[in-house]
């Protein structure tokens, strides 16, 4: 019978996890990915949530990964409520699309709810994230920063209640960015790795 954990990410793992999410958002997104890099930074980031960074392993194969950061509404009173946001989330491309994400997500959102995570924004998909109780979070009062009408940022109560009377406004933490403000760093990281082919492909955001 397969044996399946969760278990805290250790220093141990870094390179395994960084090496695995390469491998999940390779030609992804965009050619080639940047989300291995976003991982390698964050762990020195103030919003990093180290409770929050986890790891699936499935006997004893390293299969997924995600970890959690802090962010906020700024909403139009002026009050700046906190909630969290999570990711990169990965699963091992041989693992994809047999629950193992949805898995992952939602233990992780347990974990969050008990370290008082009121709600969880994300930019995705509702097709996936959908199943798993998020909603446009324009219909809960709370606009994307960069682009009000997006269908694509999604949040989830995970205080029941928690968003009632919230209008506002949500900006990605500036971690997310470390590749567009650190572009030789992350030039010099990508090195480490074996090159692989980027690819244009149909579907792609960038």
């Amino acid at each position: 019978m397969s044996k399946l954990i969760i278990r805290p990410e250790t220093e141990d793992d870094y390179r395994n996890t960084e090496t695995l999410t390469r491998e999940a958002f390779w030609n992804v997104y965009r050619p080639g990915c940047m989300e291995h890099y976003v991982l390698h930074c964050y762990r020195n980031d103030p919003a990093f949530v180290p409770e929050l960074d986890l790891v699936m392993v499935l006997d004893g194969e390293m299969i997924g990964q995600v970890i959690y950061v802090r962010s906020e509404i700024v909403c139009d009173d002026g009050r700046r409520v906190p909630i969290m946001t999570f990711g990169p989330i990965g699963i091992a491309p041989a693992y994809k699309r047999q629950g193992y994400g949805k898995h992952l997500l939602d233990y992780s959102m347990e974990k969050a709810m008990e370290l008082g995570a009121g709600a969880l924004a994300i930019s995705g998909n509702i097709l996936f994230y959908g199943k798993s109780g998020f909603v446009p979070a324009k219909t809960k009062g709370v606009r994307y920063a960069d682009d009000p009408e997006a269908d694509y940022l999604l949040i989830r109560e995970l205080e029941p209640g928690f968003l009632n009377g919230i209008s506002g406004t949500y900006r990605d933490p500036a971690g997310y960015f470390v590749c567009e403000t650190d572009p030789e760093g992350f030039a010099q990281y990508e090195a480490t790795f074996p090159p692989k082919e980027k690819l244009h492909l149909p579907g792609q955001l960038f």
